[in-house]
C-alpha cells in the first residue's frame, strides 16, 4: 500500500507539500494537480484517524436537509455533495423530514462525529439544538432558509426580481385576480414571498386581499389541494394562482382537474420552483427557477471560509421567471411585459423594465384584383418577441461557475431519516458511517451580498 512518501516521490515534491495539498493549503495549482494525480495513480488513502488526532480535523462536512423527498432539496443535496467531494471532503447527510425534533437528533449525531462544519436547511423556524450549536461556535451555514435570531450566514435565492417579472407577466396577460399558496404561517421564506408578490402587483393596480392568500397546513401535495379548494369556493375565485412550492402546486392542479377546470383557460397556475418535468406537463408550467446547483456550491465555500477562520457573509443569488404555457402565454418563450400605470403609490417599489412592446398586428393582405398579372401575396411579418428581463449575479466568482443544471441528479434518501455518507476517496469509493477525506484544495469565494423556495422545497 502506497504511503505519503511514495506520493511525494511520484509527484516530485516534498512530503510537507503533499500534506499541504491534502489539507487544502497548496498555493500553486500546478503543484496541487501533480500531487492529486499521484494520489490517484497510487491509490493512496490518507490515515484519516491519525490526521484527525494531529489536526483536530476529520475532513467531513455535515448537511441537514429539511425534506429529501422534495425534488428541490434532492438536487440541492446533490450539488453540495459534488462540490464537497471536488474539494476533498466527505459529506454526511441527515433528512429532517420537516421535523425539528428529528433535525436536532441529526445535529447531535453529526457533532458527536466531530464533523468540521455543518450546513442546515432548517425545519420550521429553527430548533433548540441548532441554536446551541451556533452559540457554541461550531462552523455553521444556513441553506435556503434563514432563521431569525441565529448568528450564521445564510445562502439562499432572492426571488424579488422574479416576482416583479411575474407581476408584469400576469398583468400583461389580463390576469387581475391573483391568489397565492404559501407555507405554514410563521415561516420566514413564505412571509418574504408573500410580501414581495404583493409589492410587485401594486404598480399595476392589482390587489392581493387576505381571502386570496392561503397558508398550507403543511408543505405537501395535500396542503396545496386543500388551499386551492378554498380558493375555488370563493364567490369570486382567482384567475391566477402562485404556489410557492412544487409539491403544493401538484395538489392545486389535482383540485382543478377534479372540478373539471382547465389550466390556463379557467385558472392560470405558476410554481415557485422549477423541476425538469414541469416543461413536459400539459400545459407546461410557468415557474420561478432557483439556481439550485449554484446555491449548493456557494454553501460549501461559505462553510469552508468559516472553518478556516475567514470572514463569511450571507449569499443571495437571483431566481428567474421561466414563462411556459400555464398562464395563457403565446408561443414566444420570453415573459410578456405590461406597462405599469404612470402614477403609483409612493411606497410601491419601482418596477424596472416593464414597458410592453406594441402588440404585433399582421398586415392585412391587399384585395386580389383580377387584372393584376402578379400572383397574390401577403406581407410576412416579423415575429414578435418580448424582451426578457436581465439578471445580474450576486458574486463575481459564482457568475463564472457553470450554469444551474436543468435536471436534478438523483440523491438517495435513506428511509426514516437515516444518514447517507458520501466519501471523497480517490476512485469514488463510498464508505458508510465513517466520515473520511481524501483531502483536497480549498477554493475561496469572493465575498458578496445581494438581496430572498420551497418551504418544504424552499419554504
Amino acid at each position: 500500500m502506497a504511503n505519503i512518501k511514495d506520493v511525494a516521490e511520484r509527484a516530485g515534491v516534498s512530503v510537507a507539500t503533499v500534506s499541504r495539498v491534502l489539507n487544502g493549503h497548496s498555493p500553486v495549482a500546478a503543484t496541487r494537480d501533480r500531487v492529486l494525480a499521484a494520489v490517484a495513480e497510487l491509490d493512496y488513502r490518507p490515515n484519516n484517524v491519525a490526521r484527525a488526532l494531529r489536526t483536530a480535523r476529520t475532513g467531513a462536512l455535515g448537511l441537514i436537509i429539511s425534506d429529501l423527498t422534495n425534488p428541490f432539496f434532492t438536487e440541492l443535496a446533490d450539488a453540495v455533495e459534488d462540490e464537497a467531494r471536488s474539494l476533498g471532503y466527505s459529506l454526511v447527510i441527515g433528512n429532517a423530514g420537516e421535523s425539528p425534533q428529528q433535525q436536532d437528533d441529526h445535529i447531535r449525531t453529526l457533532v458527536d462525529r466531530r464533523i468540521d462544519g455543518l450546513m442546515v436547511s432548517s425545519a420550521g423556524t429553527g430548533s433548540p439544538v441548532l441554536r446551541e450549536v451556533a452559540a457554541a461556535g461550531t462552523p455553521l451555514v444556513l441553506l435556503d432558509r434563514a432563521v431569525d435570531g441565529l448568528d450564521a450566514p445564510c445562502v439562499r435565492a432572492d426571488g424579488r426580481g422574479a416576482l416583479v417579472d411575474l407581476a408584469a407577466h400576469l398583468a400583461g396577460l389580463g390576469r387581475r385576480r391573483p391568489a397565492i399558496i404559501v407555507a405554514p404561517a410563521g415561516t420566514r421564506t413564505g412571509t418574504d414571498r408573500l410580501q414581495s408578490f404583493r409589492e410587485a402587483l401594486r404598480p399595476y393596480g392589482i390587489e392581493l386581499p387576505d381571502e386570496r392568500v392561503g397558508s398550507s397546513p403543511d408543505l405537501q401535495h395535500t396542503g396545496g389541494r386543500r388551499v386551492m379548494r378554498g380558493f375555488l369556493d370563493l364567490p369570486e375565485p382567482p384567475d391566477a394562482v402562485l404556489a410557492t412550492d412544487n409539491l403544493m402546486a401538484l395538489g392545486a392542479m389535482d383540485e382543478l382537474r377534479a372540478r373539471g377546470l382547465r389550466v390556463p383557460d379557467d385558472v392560470a397556475l405558476v410554481v415557485y420552483d422549477d423541476v425538469p418535468w414541469f416543461a413536459h406537463t400539459d400545459p407546461p408550467l410557468t415557474a420561478i427557477a432557483q439556481p439550485t446547483r449554484e446555491l449548493g456550491r456557494a454553501a460549501v465555500h461559505t462553510l469552508l471560509d468559516r472553518i478556516e477562520g475567514r470572514p463569511a457573509e450571507s449569499v443571495l443569488l437571483p431566481a428567474r421567471l421561466v414563462p411556459r404555457r400555464s398562464c395563457g402565454e403565446p408561443d414566444a418563450p420570453a415573459p410578456h411585459r405590461a406597462k405599469a400605470p404612470a402614477r403609483r403609490r409612493a411606497d410601491a417599489p419601482a418596477s424596472h423594465g416593464t414597458d410592453a412592446p406594441a402588440p404585433h398586428r399582421a398586415k392585412a393582405p391587399a384585395p386580389h384584383r383580377a387584372e393584376a398579372p402578379a400572383p397574390h401575396r401577403t406581407d410576412a411579418s416579423a415575429s414578435h418577441r418580448a424582451d426578457a428581463p436581465a439578471h445580474h449575479r450576486t458574486t463575481e466568482e459564482l457568475a463564472a461557475e457553470e450554469p444551474a443544471a436543468e435536471e436534478p441528479a438523483a440523491a438517495e434518501s435513506a428511509p426514516g431519516g437515516a444518514f447517507i455518507t458520501a466519501e471523497s476517496a480517490p476512485g469514488g469509493a463510498s464508505v458508510a458511517e465513517e466520515p473520511a477525506s481524501a483531502g483536497g484544495t480549498h477554493r475561496t469565494r469572493d465575498k458578496s451580498s445581494d438581496d430572498t423556495h420551497n418551504e418544504r422545497g424552499s419554504a
